[in-house]
């Protein structure tokens, strides 16, 4: 009781990693185009978070190795292991390359929708002084390699991120019944149906799987520490949840506007309620973008670093090289303000595909006594889990199409 600190673990990363500038597009886009009708979606998203991050915690927990690892090892060696795995790599390393410019320059509108545009003017060649300075940050923080002081600093940002995002929310006075009501009650307005399927899209999210088993065992290392774990994953993923609220519920107070995004919701709710609702959103897109920005190569490294097979922690010179090659890729990306397309579309298909392939082989991982013992699934868990796995069937799916349609 004298330190309330002592027993946070790894899910202010996790809450962080999911709230990124593209969490907070999605729930502004929902916010401004529904209102208040589609906060039901996060609280179906919430409980599905919850459910598979509890899982991969469980897994990494008792088995003291990341959830890339623990396939290799368990999947029978022959064509079967080799698809999962490169599957594996191919969206969450490459993936999170492509993605990495983005977290990036969520930040970086964050940090322009305080007032100043961060441009650098070298001889008529224009570069992005904000997407140098949020990847410096990013490289000392991962490089220093030490999971304590990224605890830390993380729980400081998803604080800054949550303050900042909940004043908006009760700047904007909305009324508590017809959250409660909305929160709870399923619906479907006219035309919501890709946006409901967004807004779980963009809360499960498959590296954070990765992430959670390969961190959980840097902070505890005994299965009597299970409860603390789950605990731990329960507060994060419904406090991050709440937060994500918070970004519809400011974003309906501008129902119906054409806001296209968390910056222009900042520019939006400021002639409404003052420079205070602009700082805010700003500070917290800020937040959003630098914590996806540092969690987004830590994931692909620990998930090179299971699916190859190579040791060490997070000083190790290969897991460095990984992540540093990642983050590289975004400041490029962010900075020259170049979009990989193809690359992206593929990282979309790639996790399409994976989400709903994890999810069933969690389910399977966390049924196996030769796994977790007698920790493993009971029958209301793989009740919810099946749920669940169908989830994310449909929007594996739905990513898949979409791209398609789009080529």
């Amino acid at each position: 009781m004298r330190n309330p600190l002592k027993n946070i673990g790894p899910g202010a990363l996790i809450a962080a990693a999911f709230i990124g500038p593209g969490t907070v597009t999605v729930c502004t886009l929902a916010g401004v185009q529904f209102g208040y009708g589609l906060l039901w979606a996060m609280s179906l998203s919430i409980i599905a978070t919850v459910i598979l991050q509890e899982t991969a915690a469980r897994i990494g927990l008792v088995t003291q190795k990341g959830l890339s690892q623990v396939l290799r090892e368990q999947l029978p060696d022959g064509i079967m292991r080799k698809l999962v795995l490169g599957l594996v790599l191919a969206a969450i390393v490459i993936g999170n390359a492509a993605y990495e410019g983005g977290n990036i320059s969520g930040g970086v509108l964050g940090l322009q929708a305080l007032g100043s545009d961060g441009i650098i003017d070298l001889n008529g060649f224009q570069l992005n002084g904000f997407s140098l300075l949020i990847g410096g940050i990013a490289f000392v923080l991962l490089y220093i390699g030490n999971y304590k002081v990224l605890e830390k600093v993380f729980l400081v940002l998803v604080i800054l991120m949550s303050l900042s995002f909940i004043i908006t929310a009760i700047l904007t006075k909305p009324n508590v019944f017809d959250l409660l009501e909305n929160a709870l009650i399923p619906g479907f307005p006219e035309g919501s149906l890709l946006m409901i399927i967004a807004l779980v899209g963009t809360t499960v999210v498959p590296y954070n799987l990765f992430l959670h088993a390969s961190l959980v065992n840097q902070k505890w290392n005994d299965k009597s520490d299970l409860s603390a774990a789950r605990k731990d994953t329960i507060i994060a993923v419904v406090f991050g949840g709440l937060v994500s609220m918070c970004v519809i519920i400011s974003a309906a107070a501008i129902n119906g506007s054409s806001v296209d995004g968390a910056s222009g919701l900042a520019q939006s709710l400021e002639p409404l309620y003052g420079e205070a609702a602009r700082y805010c959103i700003g500070l917290g897109l800020f937040a959003a973008g630098i914590t996806s920005a540092i969690t987004a190569p830590l994931a692909g490294a620990y998930v090179a670093q299971g699916c190859l097979n190579f040791k060490g922690g997070l000083q190790d010179t290969k897991f460095r090289a990984t992540w540093m090659a990642i983050l590289g890729t975004g400041v490029l990306l962010a900075t020259l303000g170049l979009k990989p397309i193809a690359i992206i579309q593929f990282a979309q298909v790639a996790n399409g595909v994976l989400l709903p392939v994890i999810a069933g082989i969690l389910i399977w991982l966390a049924n196996r006594s030769t796994v977790l013992g007698v920790h493993k699934n009971s029958v209301v868990k793989n009740a919810i889990s099946l749920v669940i796995l169908i989830i994310t069937l449909i929007l594996g799916g739905k990513v898949i199409v979409s791209v398609i349609s789009n080529l």
